[in-house]
């Protein structure tokens, strides 16, 4: 599996940057999910299960082998379907309905699974123990788009300005001025251009 990094500041767009790169017309050039054992792993560093959750999603994986593949399709359209929600909320224009109908169909299930349980004095949210239990990352995922999407701080949302990224973040700088997803990345080579076009106007 490749490198992941987390980013973002928000589970949903750390899902929506699991590729290596957009191109022209935000095509994806490196999917960095191959499969659904590598949204298993992306979800337990993501801090969405633990090892042994993760674990259990694997043998679960293959004990239904039909159906690791649907789930895996249905995270990649959910997670495109995410990135261009986000992209025209950044350009100022409405999503596409077919975009949010599919973020709506997730949330949905993912609310169907959710159960009010006691815990102490009060009560909280909690996830039942579904047979379809391979589609709990999708419940994560949905629901943290949800709650960004409805929060202030999706005055926050911002993309990348690296060529060949277009990965999205939330700005919490002092001044609301980062660029980059990660300086050590394209900040460090947007400086290595501006450097090399200097020397080479001199």
């Amino acid at each position: 599996m490749a490198e992941m990094k987390f980013i973002a500041g928000s589970v949903c767009l750390d899902f929506v940057n699991t590729v290596g790169g957009r191109g022209a017309r935000d095509v994806v050039l490196r999917d960095k999910l191959k499969d659904y054992a590598d949204l298993a792993t992306w979800s337990r560093l993501a801090g969405l299960f633990t090892a042994r959750e993760a674990r259990n999603l694997e043998r679960a994986a293959e004990h239904f082998p039909a159906r690791p593949a649907v789930v895996f399709a249905r995270a990649i359209r959910l997670r495109e379907a995410l990135f261009r929600i986000f992209k025209s909320l950044l350009g100022h224009s409405a999503p596409k309905e077919s975009d949010v109908d599919v973020l709506r169909d997730e949330i949905s299930v993912a609310k169907s699974h959710q159960r009010l349980v006691r815990a102490g004095a009060g009560f909280v949210w909690a996830w039942d123990r579904s047979e379809n239990a391979l589609h709990s990352p999708l419940w994560r995922v949905s629901l943290s788009a949800a709650d960004l999407l409805t929060s202030a701080d999706l005055q926050k949302l911002r993309q990348c300005g690296g060529d060949e990224c277009g990965w999205l973040f939330l700005d919490t700088s002092r001044n609301r001025t980062r660029r980059w997803c990660d300086m050590k990345d394209c900040g460090n080579r947007a400086k290595v251009r501006r450097f090399r076009r200097r020397e080479s106007h001199k």
